[in-house]
């Protein structure tokens, strides 16, 4: 927890009060750190967060292009599709159970890389990785880089206030993030280019691969509809990128409790099943949190887990060499209760003597 606590570069209003309690910044605030954290000019280590946000800039127009020259109920059910389902679902096989929990492990660096490629490239490893374990160590408790008790502004521009890693992290400390993202296949930085960069990935190496994943994956879809189609769901990406901002508040119950009795189960935070993200991306969340390095969440009947479903394809086809599955565990403690029989207590009788 001490690393944990300490790896996140902390913003200017700080994570607690001076009696401990969760500092709830105003909007202004939050608005003034954002755009201070977004100045390359002023400093050079705020480049990654100025990047993620330079990339959902760069898909503006195309939304654009959607919406006054292609617009159709053709291309806006490729966009459902694309930006709903499809960035949803991979967002969570990617960044979620695999980057950050390993619930599964792939045969070899070829399947790796195609999981990773699979959409257009939007949400940098580094931010989403190392700030969602500190989420998991803090659920809703000050420290939480999108504590919903904080408010939606908060959460919705915590990739840039509250995600990105400290700027002064110790040599042995920059060390334990390498080991957390080692598996990504994510090329990081040297201690000594972390120093200048203020990042694990380097920047030429990050800007290559966002240009190289755009312009194949614009390829592919004109190839198969055209300027319509690959404007449409370039679009689809931007809105989801925007959209995916807001899940962590929503998935935290707005801050308040939320949770119901036979649906969420994990009581140790606020954070709840949603049917919609758990149908079109398997984020069943609270099932997520009670079994965080779990492959599947979706443990009942209707929890349908489409991340679930191609982590099992992968597998069934050898390009996953192995996995964790924990909803027996979940069916057994939660659901199929075994009822406990309490022999009863036949008294004895005491015969005395004279």
């Amino acid at each position: 927890m001490a690393f944990l606590n300490e790896v996140l570069q902390p913003p200017s209003y700080g994570w607690t009060d001076e009696s401990g309690d969760l500092v709830r910044p105003s909007k202004q605030q939050i608005l003034t750190e954002f755009f201070s954290r977004l100045n390359i000019f002023r400093d050079r280590k705020n480049w990654l967060p100025f990047f993620s946000w330079f990339k959902i800039l760069c898909l503006v127009p195309f939304v654009i292009l959607f919406l006054v020259k292609f617009f159709s109920v053709y291309t806006l059910l490729a966009v459902f599709v694309y930006g709903m389902i499809v960035m949803g679902t991979h967002g969570t096989v990617w960044h979620h159970r695999y980057c950050t929990h390993g619930a599964y492990k792939f045969k070899n660096r070829f399947w790796r890389f195609i999981t990773q490629q699979l959409t257009l490239n939007i949400i940098p490893e580094e931010i989403y990785v190392i700030s969602h374990h500190v989420h998991h160590a803090c659920s809703d408790q000050p420290g939480d880089p999108y504590n919903a008790q904080a408010g939606f502004w908060y959460c919705f521009l915590a990739d840039v206030n509250h995600q990105p890693i400290a700027k002064d992290l110790s040599e042995a400390d920059y060390g334990r993030v390498q080991k957390l993202m080692a598996h990504t296949g994510v090329k990081g930085n040297t201690y000594k280019q972390y120093q200048y960069w203020g990042s694990y990935v380097n920047p030429v190496h990050a800007t290559t691969v966002w240009l190289l994943n755009w312009a194949f994956w614009y390829g592919i879809f004109y190839l198969l509809g055209g300027h319509a189609l690959a404007c449409s769901l370039f679009a689809a990406a931007g809105i989801w990128a925007v959209g995916v901002r807001t899940f962590n508040y929503d998935g935290h119950g707005h801050g308040k409790d939320k949770q119901r009795e036979g649906v969420d189960y994990n009581t140790k935070d606020k954070s709840i099943n949603q049917v919609w993200p758990g149908l079109v991306a398997g984020e069943w969340h609270n099932n997520h949190h009670l079994y965080p390095k779990s492959a599947r969440s979706g443990f009942k009947k209707y929890q349908f887990d489409m991340a679930w479903q191609y982590i099992r394809f992968m597998h069934r086809i050898g390009a996953v060499s192995s996995y964790r599955d924990d909803k027996r565990s979940f069916l057994d403690k939660y659901i199929n209760i075994k009822p406990v029989v309490i022999a009863a207590v036949v008294p004895v009788p005491v015969h005395e003597t004279t």
